[in-house]
């Protein structure tokens, strides 16, 4: 029977322990005990057969390791790790062989779950120096919290994001792509930090990062140079890009993948045509503009422009402009599956990641340093692609890819025979 006195000053003597805590924790060390325990025993039981020339077992039970204390998401666990005496040697070395537990590794001073959590918290907006009083009572332990442990940890996000950087392209295509240039202030320099994002649509419908880098503002060299690397490391042409209109991430694209077709971010657009607005226009505005960019089909948003145009063209025409400039880059998105006009029409997948990068260097008044802005946004942004969703309607990405062709969003079988009638 489980029995749990918990001691009233608590483990630390700050606070008392809460009773379910310590039923979860005992709970935890004694399931981790048997788990161990049945481990070592299939080992032994397995190599039983293996004697020496006096016949005495070669690998057998030997005692138990020091006691330590693991971090688990249930809180701090005291484990006791039955030890293994393995007389075996390996024939190429001519070393011992050492029984390593796949349940707890040696080195193993907190569960993965722990780890991962750990980075994540310091990317959300923990400092490094709040880790012990935010989650030494929570955990039950502070073993492995300091801020040295934690701030170690960019070091090695530097080194993984300049692995990313150098990863092979050739494998994948990728058949939409969104480009933004993302702020950030650098907290012991002058300039921000410009960081150049794009994220792409494999052909089985999953997004993922293709480049992050740091660029000089949003200029055309710095995205030349980062289009070029790109192509370099084998990634082809995508078949829509989609950005925001005054990036110079397109005369990049122009020279570097020629044959790629623009499409312009609405989320910015509205933006830029709201600031050339007064404020008294903006709510029949965003409705206009509403009426372009949701439209039914594409004929449907040319007489949406040309309303627009007709109300507002004559008393704001620096307004209208934005929009008649840029239509055919605006309205692309209306080329492809209806089901993927609501991914194709604005930049979203990248601003509302970035929501996260922002958050944190707010919190922290930005990183120190443009290699530790950088790193840290990669692992934010790692981190939130393992929750990303597919676009609607996955399996259509890949006849977007082999060049089909949509009309009002609709898959056409026989594109000539459907030419042919409506010329007819």
């Amino acid at each position: 029977m489980l029995t749990v006195v918990p001691d009233p000053a608590g483990r630390d003597g700050s606070a008392p322990s809460s009773l379910i805590d310590e039923i979860v924790r005992e709970g935890a060390r004694r399931m981790l005990a048997e788990a161990l325990q049945a481990e070592i025993d299939a080992y032994v039981s397995q190599l039983s057969g293996e004697r020496d020339e006096n016949g005495r077992r070669l690998v057998v039970r030997n005692g138990y390791h020091q006691s330590r204390e693991v971090l688990t998401s249930a809180g701090a666990v005291q484990v006791t790790v039955p030890r293994v005496n393995d007389k075996r040697t390996d024939p190429q070395t001519g070393e011992r062989k050492r029984f390593s537990s796949a349940i707890l590794p040696p080195w193993a001073r907190k569960t993965p779950k722990v780890t991962e959590v750990l980075p994540l918290l310091y990317l959300h907006g923990l400092s490094s120096g709040d880790f012990v009083p935010a989650l030494g009572q929570f955990l039950g332990s502070s073993a492995g919290l300091s801020g040295p442990v934690i701030t170690k940890l960019t070091e090695q996000w530097q080194a993984e994001q300049r692995a990313f950087a150098a990863r092979d392209l050739s494998q994948v295509d990728y058949v939409h792509v969104w480009a933004d240039g993302i702020h950030v202030n650098i907290r012991l320099e002058e300039h921000k930090l410009c960081l150049l994002v794009m994220i792409g649509v494999r052909a089985d419908g999953r997004k993922e990062l293709i480049a992050l880098a740091d660029g000089y503002r949003e200029s055309a060299e710095s995205w030349s140079d980062l289009l070029r690397d790109c192509k370099r490391r084998g990634m082809r042409a995508p078949v829509l890009a989609v950005g925001d209109g005054a990036l110079g991430f397109w005369g990049a694209l122009r020279e570097v993948f020629p044959e790629a077709r623009e499409g312009r971010c609405w989320f910015h657009k509205s933006a830029n045509v709201l600031a050339a607005l007064p404020k008294s226009a903006h709510p029949g505005a965003k409705k206009a503009l509403a009426e372009i960019w949701g439209a039914e089909d594409k004929d449907h948003a040319v007489a949406a422009v040309k309303a627009f145009e007709a109300a507002y063209g004559v008393k704001f025409p620096k307004a209208v402009a934005k929009i008649t400039d840029d239509l055919d880059q605006l309205l692309a998105f209306y080329d492809y599956p209806a089901e993927h006009w609501v991914h194709l029409r604005t930049t979203n997948p990248i601003e509302s990641t970035f929501a996260t990068v922002r958050h944190r260097t707010k919190v922290t008044k930005g990183p120190g340093s443009r290699a530790a802005g950088l790193a840290m946004a990669f692992k934010l942004i790692e981190s939130a692609q393992d929750h990303w969703r597919m676009v609607n309607a996955p399996h259509l990405v890949a006849l977007v890819s082999a060049g089909a062709t949509f009309i009002n969003g609709k898959l056409v079988e026989r594109p000539d025979e459907e030419t042919q009638e409506e010329a007819a």
